[in-house]
This record gives structure tokens, sequence and C-alpha cells, in this order.
């Protein structure tokens, strides 16, 4: 409320006559009012109380500093009369103020109403703001229970005892039975001491947890029903104002329109939600039999241009409006796929779907319908129906990869045999398969190391190997075929991926796919074989060679190439590849004394004549041990930490004894 409201309303203008005892300031002796000719200005001390908004207290400071001056009695007589009206005025722009400040609270809570989405918003608001405008400690409200006939703790605020929260008052009990009982506003005073009301120790026992004192209740009204009944209560002695219940009043109003709001809304969606169920009802089953005719159309033309399994889960996944894949037999659930397999129907698991996918017998895989279980009589035929279409997909493409297989085997059969030589016919036959005979190859033997019960399971695994490693030959743009108890593969080789890399992989590849130990030897990499089939052949024989050595020395389950045997790769080697066996061991120093002039090669091989001792070489050497020293630190750059290690020290002085020997002789 502005200053110039509070004037106009509540203090005389400067010119209006004021008669004495009316609130004019006192005259002195002479008639001249006080603070004319006096020096005391009695009001303005008080003006400026009130402009900053100084506490009661402070008003009584300017009339006790008069009194210490020793100022005349009608000054002080002044100023005293200049207090009274101060605090008269600050009284009246408190009250204004509450007033404004009770008034917005109500319209706020109000306007929270008109926009009533959530009861369990609009009732704390409710509740926080009678307390915040009460100035209490504890607000609450609770609502009547119809089916228990009593009343219960809804919400609360400023609230810090559990027991208390969770109170529930009969009809009649304390003050809140009290007034959801009577239907009339209570108050006390103190509590404990009322006897008025019925006590019940439970009651009192909640109420003393949170230490209250004085209580005001006031009911929730519905008409003429009471529906609840909201409080404001301290944790000490206080009289609550005729004023301050009717506002709490006032909220209880608005608390009561909002629950009665929130009845009606949530009847109203209830009702709709029972029309919307209804219609759905009615759609799905017009939309289950669409679905089902839609399907039907779908899987006959998948089938006609020749779809995959995948096209099948995809167009399954469309009409039923979820996540359709196909399984294998090993990653489905086992109980739900057994039963569904022995049931010939889909059965559910979970939130998930599963239909066997099955042919005479056999288990081919699965078809899961992820995250949707309430599936519908019509759909769930569909999924079965997508099932059998999907074993009979499986079965056609078992029967074209048998055959490519064969096929592939057969090309390979004929390279490592060398029976046809013709280099054109052998890259007609390998580009219907989409291999590359041009490319650089490495050729693997492959074999499994499981002992087998008997010769009907050893066949069997043989067969599982053969079919793991056609199905990589497939995929990898290379050949396989069954080969001296085992496998063999001709594998295309990667830029920057070594024959070791690519063993390695495939034993890994293999071992997962049959569920057992796979070890795989590989030749070095090989090239041409269109023009020089006769290479297959040599190569395969190096790589069983690896194979061999690879059990012998217990690695089953690895893979490796000749490279990494070191200097036993020569014995490994059909070709003997002594240049390639001196390049990787020392070509990184050979390489750098021809870049620059040093002589490194030299200075190994006088240290390992020494018995590797740095004093012995220097003198062989004749120059200085720091010179040594330096020699073999750089060695140890180009080679590695390890190079003095037994085994790398074994390689390092073959490989020097080997280009000692491959180098043309010095005249």
């Amino acid at each position: 409320m502005s200053t110039d409201h509070v004037q106009s309303a509540d203090r005389p203008t400067a010119d209006a006559a004021t008669p004495r005892g009316t609130g004019a300031l006192p005259h002195g002796s002479d008639g001249t009012p006080c603070g004319e000719g006096t020096g005391c200005h009695a009001g303005a001390p008080f003006l400026e109380l009130l402009a900053r908004g100084a506490p009661a207290d402070a008003y009584e400071q300017p009339v006790l500093r008069a009194r210490a001056e020793d100022r005349p009695a009608d000054c002080v007589a002044a100023l005293e009369h200049a207090k009274l009206l101060a605090l008269r005025v600050r009284a009246e722009l408190d009250g204004r103020r509450r007033r404004e400040a009770e008034l917005s609270a109500l319209f706020e809570t109000a306007h929270d109403l008109a926009g009533l989405r959530d009861l369990d918003s609009v009732l704390p608001a409710i509740v926080q703001r009678a307390r915040s405008l009460l100035g209490t400690d504890v607000a609450y409200l609770t609502l009547n229970d119809a089916a228990r006939g009593d009343t219960y703790m809804r919400v609360t605020e400023g609230s810090v005892a559990a027991r208390f929260q969770q109170l529930r008052l009969g009809m009649g009990e304390g003050l809140g039975g009290l007034v959801a009982q009577t239907a009339r506003p209570y108050v006390t005073d103190d509590y404990m001491k009322d006897a008025r009301f019925q006590h019940t120790g439970t009651i009192d026992a909640g109420v003393q947890d949170e230490g209250l004192v004085a209580i005001l209740g006031v009911p929730l009204m519905l008409g003429p029903q009471v529906i609840g009944v909201l409080f404001a209560a301290d944790r000490r002695a206080r009289v609550f104002e005729r004023e301050q219940i009717a506002l709490l009043g006032s909220f209880a109003a608005l608390a009561a329109a909002a629950i009665d709001s929130a009845n009606l809304l949530t009847e109203t969606r209830s009702a709709l939600a029972d029309l919307e169920h209804a219609n759905e009802i009615i759609r799905d089953r017009s939309g289950a039999i669409e679905r089902a005719s839609d399907v039907h159309d779908r899987l006959a033309e998948l089938v006609l241009r020749g779809g995959g399994v995948h096209d099948v889960a995809a167009a399954v996944s469309q009409v039923l409006s979820g996540t359709v894949e196909f399984t294998e037999a090993t990653a489905a659930p086992a109980g739900p796929l057994e039963a569904s397999r022995a049931e010939g129907h889909a059965v559910r698991h979970g939130d998930d779907w599963i239909a066997a996918v099955t042919a005479g017998g056999e288990l081919l895989g699965a078809l899961v319908l992820r995250g949707h279980p309430g599936l519908d009589p019509v759909d769930q035929r569909t999924l079965e129906r997508a099932a059998m279409v999907t074993s009979l997909l499986l079965l056609a493409r078992r029967s074209a990869a048998e055959a490519e297989q064969r096929v592939r085997g057969e090309l390979l059969d004929d390279l490592l045999d060398a029976r046809d030589r013709d280099p054109r016919l052998l890259r007609d036959r390998a580009t219907r398969l989409h291999a590359d005979l041009d490319a650089t190859h490495v050729v693997l033997a492959a074999r499994l190391d499981a002992p087998a019960a008997d010769a009907d399971q050893e066949a069997a695994a043989r067969r599982r190997l053969w079919s793991a490693a056609s199905h990589l030959a497939a995929t990898r743009q290379g050949l396989a075929a069954a080969r001296d108890g085992g496998t063999v593969l001709l594998l295309p080789l990667q830029p920057g991926t070594t024959a070791t890399d690519l063993a390695r992989r495939t034993a890994h590849h293999l071992g997962t796919a049959v569920h057992e130990a796979v070890t795989v030897g590989a030749s070095a990499p090989v090239g041409d074989l269109a023009a020089h089939p006769d290479t297959a052949a040599a190569a395969y024989a190096e790589a069983r060679r690896c194979l061999e050595a690879l059990r012998l020395l217990g690695r089953t389950g690895d893979g490796a190439a000749v490279e990494d045997f070191g200097f036993l790769g020569l014995l490994l080697a059909g070709d003997r590849d002594i240049a390639g066996f001196v390049d990787r061991t020392i070509g990184r120093v050979t390489a750098y004394d021809e870049r620059r002039g040093t002589d490194l090669i030299r200075t190994l091989e006088a240290y390992f004549t020494c018995g590797m001792s740095p004093a012995r070489t220097k003198d062989e050497l004749h120059v200085h041990v720091n010179t040594v020293a330096q020699r073999l630190e750089r060695v140890g750059r180009l080679l590695g930490d390890d190079w003095q290690t037994p085994a790398r020290t074994l390689e390092i002085q073959l490989a020097l004894r080997l280009h000692r020997l491959s180098a043309p002789p010095q005249h």
C-alpha cells in the first residue's frame, strides 16, 4: 500500500484545523506548537521509523533520548503523543499488508485450482500458504475415510515426527475428530490440558512427539458434507484471532473445491478411459484380421522372390508392430523353446514370445517377438505361420549352401592336387565363387584336438568343422575343403594383416563355431595361384608342418605361421626362406649400417664371439669400451629390449651366420 494512500486515509492534512486532544501536537506556554521555537520536532523521528519499517520497540528510543537529554515536559509529551500515533499508523499498515498477503495467497490458490491437474501439487501448496500467513509452526490437512469411518493425515507442512504424520483419528476423537464430526471449527490454546476433546493414547502420543500446544482446526465442506479438516498449530501457547480463523476457513473452502474438482476429473478420465478401452478392443479385433491377411500376402511374396529369414522377421515386425528376431537354437531360452517345439505353438516367456523353427523334428532356431506380452490369438498364429515359412527358407538355404560348399571344395582340391593347370579355367571357376586367385592368399590347415568318444562322434565333429570352415570361406571370398582328417582353407590376406594374425583369428572363429579347440597352422603368403597351382600344394604342406609343430609344442587351440617359429621356421618351411628369416631377425640392423655407414653387424659378431663381454669386444675391435656400449645401445633400440634373452640371441647368432654365408666373398 502506498504512503499517499495511508496519509489520505489516516492522517489530517497540514492546513486542517486540529483542536487540542484530537491528534494535534501539544503547544508550548506561549501558544506556539511544540517544535516551533523550542527545537522539538516531535513527528520527524517517527516518520523516519515508519519509512524504514522499524520494529515496534524502536519507537521508544526518541522518547527515552528526550528524557535523557532533559528536554521540556511539553516536548516529551509531544514525542509520547507522536509515538502513539506512529504506532497506530504502523499497526494499520501492518494490518493492510497482512490482508493484502492473505488476499494474494487466496487468489494464487484459486488460480491454481483453475488449472488443476494434480491434486498432490495443489493441496501441499494450500497447506504451505496457510502455515506461512498464520505464522504457525505446523499446518496439516486430514481427509475422511468413509470406508473405515475415520479421518487420516493427507498433507503436512513443518512436521518433524513420523508418528504424527501417520495419525488416524476416529470420528469425535481429538480436536480434528470433533471438527470432522460436528462440521464446526475448534481452537485450543493448550491441547493437552483441554478437556473438551476426547483424548486417546495414540493421538496424544503423536501430538506430544510433534510438540504441539495451540491448535486450530476448520472443516473442509462439500455442501453439507465434511470431507476433512485443515489445521494450523504452534509448539507454544497461542490465542488464534477471529480473522485468522476466518482466513484458515477460506483456505479450507479452496481445498475442498480442489478435492471436488479432482474427484470429478478422475471420474471423467475413468469414463473416457473405459470408452477408449472398448474402442481399442474393437479396433484391435478388426486390425488383427487385417494383419493376418497382410502377413499372409507378405510371406507368400517373400518366398516367391527368394527372401531370407531376416526378411521374414522384418515383415512380421511391421505387421505385429514389434521387434521380431531370428535366433539360433543355442541363443534362445531352452525351456520355452522346447515347449514351443513340443506343442507346435508360440510360447510366452516373460514379455517375449518364442516360436520354434523346426523341420522334420530338427530344431533350426527360433523367432522371438520382443516386449509384446499381450499378444492377440490371431497375432500369435501369425508368428507361428512365420516360423513355418522360416523353416522352409532355412532348408532351401542349407541345400544351396551345401551345393556351393561342395563346389568350393572341389576347386580347392583341384588346386592342391594340381589336376587342372589351365589358369583361365581356374580363374573362371573362382570368379563364379567370388574368389580372386590373383590376390595374395594364405593356406591354413585346421584340425580338432579334443578326442572323440567313438567314430560317429568324431565324424560328426569333423562335419561341424568343415561346415564352419566353409561358411567362413564363403564370407571371406575364400575356399575350404575337408582333407587329411581336418580342414584346409585358402583365405585372402588383407593389407596390414600377417599370416600369423589370420591363423589366430581363424582358430578363434572356428573354435567358437564348433565349441571345441581348433588348432590352425598357416603357410607363408602365396600369390598367383592360377598361374602356378603347384604353389598351393607346397603351401599346404608347409601349413601342415606348422600345425604339427603347434601340436607337438602343446599349443592346441592356437594359430600360428612359419614366421612365428624363428629359425625353426626354416625347418618347417618348404622353400627354406633364408633371406626372409635374416631380414625378420636382423634386417633393421643391416639397413641401419647401409644407411649410416656404421659397423653394428660387425660389432654384434664380435660381441657374441667374445662371450657377450664388452671388455673383450673392445679389444677385438680395437675401440674404446664406451664405443662398444654405444653401439650395443643402438642395437637394442633397433631390435628391442629383449634382444639379449637366450631365445633371441640364438636366433640373432644364426641370422648373423647366415648373413655372412650369404654375402658375396670379399676379394
